[in-house]
């Protein structure tokens, strides 16, 4: 059956990284048979999550785990825990005036959006956002100075979303929530070490099951026990508009496991799969080319593409992604003339297309 034609689709190609609107990953199918497994089979569903998180808990180190459907939720369910402290109450009452200590304190320049502002899952778990620092720096007194009674935690964004520049570090960020007695949580969505920031001391840790990790439509929390243990009682209270399946709680849970076992491709391997394709993109008359790190310092290369010509690099891209072939490019320089191509997901017919097209729109061949 082909389900782009049944469901009137495009064909797409991204080059364009682990993105929410694109579907993030492609599963494997050891992944793909365990969701079967999971989907044609019951639990006890509170069981399921316990069981899961105990095993997943002790794969990386953890005092805990919980699965949940998206890394945005566990940044809602894992503050409102944090607010809530236990209370049963809280859980049905999540926005009661009974409880004011709501502040979560977040460096200026990680309050971006990502799909949503960082703001809104704030809002969704009830608290309150306070800005530390500035646009373009935070230091670990910028942070301090933040700190009030009603403080319940300290939040850091480690992603390629936010400003890298004078920013303080997470042993920094650490080091001031402790120093306060308070949490520090860290949303680590899209980044491919599970082991390195629970070794720093965070007390809460978030990935997206779907980008580095290639499972399915999931996120997983991990971190101290009680934390954990707040953020399941969510479950009964907003967790329940973010309830995930049985089928993608088995299927990241195996993902999990052949993530730690295999890994992800090397920075080697890329610049390897790059280097042909760096070469025929260069042989297009119009482009300049070649090999960059991401920006955040992930052992991720892609291939950075400079229009010379009359055409900007935002017209490409906006040609890429109408042609027959939906062909997403990374946009984040564009303003600055820059494409970038990631190959993470693409294969040799596809890099093949991508050079292709760009003949088509920028060599006019």
């Amino acid at each position: 059956m082909d389900i782009y034609k049944k469901y009137n689709l495009k064909h797409v190609i991204n080059a364009d990284g682990k993105m929410t609107i694109l579907g993030v990953s492609k599963v494997s199918d050891e992944v793909v048979e365990a969701q079967k497994q999971g989907a044609q089979n019951f639990f006890e569903m509170g069981d399921l999550l316990i069981q899961t998180g105990k095993y997943l808990a002790k794969l990386v180190g953890s005092e805990d785990a919980l699965v949940v459907n998206s890394a945005s939720a566990g940044i809602a369910e894992t503050i409102a825990g944090i607010i809530g402290q236990g209370s049963r109450y809280h859980v049905y009452h999540p926005y009661t005036d009974r409880i004011s200590k709501r502040e979560v304190i977040l460096p200026m320049g990680h309050d971006v959006d990502y799909g949503t502002p960082v703001d809104v899952m704030l809002g969704v778990a009830g608290a309150k956002m306070v800005p530390a620092g500035y646009a373009n720096m935070c230091t670990s007194e910028h942070l301090e100075m933040q700190i009030t009674e009603q403080t319940a935690a300290i939040l850091y964004i480690k992603s390629h979303h936010t400003v890298q520049k004078s920013m303080l570090t997470i042993p920094e960020a650490i080091e001031v929530a402790h120093h306060h007695e308070l949490p520090l949580i860290l949303d680590a969505a899209a980044e491919e070490d599970l082991l390195k920031y629970l070794k720093l001391g965070a007390d809460v840790v978030i990935y997206s099951g779907a980008k580095a990790i290639e499972g399915p439509a999931s996120g997983v929390i991990f971190g101290k026990e009680k934390y954990i243990r707040w953020a399941r009682m969510q479950g009964a209270g907003i967790g329940r508009a973010m309830k995930i399946g049985k089928e993608n709680i088995i299927g990241l849970t195996t993902a999990i496991t052949k993530y730690l076992k295999d890994g992800s491709e090397s920075g080697e391997s890329m610049k390897s799969r790059l280097s042909p394709f760096v070469e025929n993109l260069s042989e297009v008359s119009g482009l300049k080319v070649r090999i960059v790190q991401d920006a955040a310092g992930r052992q991720i290369y892609r291939a950075e593409v400079t229009p010379t010509g009359d055409l900007s690099a935002k017209e490409i891209c906006e040609q890429l992604r109408n042609g027959d072939i939906a062909i997403y490019a990374r946009e984040y320089r564009v303003n600055e003339g820059i494409i970038e191509f990631d190959i993470r997901a693409v294969d040799d017919v596809e890099m093949y297309q991508i050079v292709s097209s760009l003949k088509k729109i920028v060599g006019g061949k």
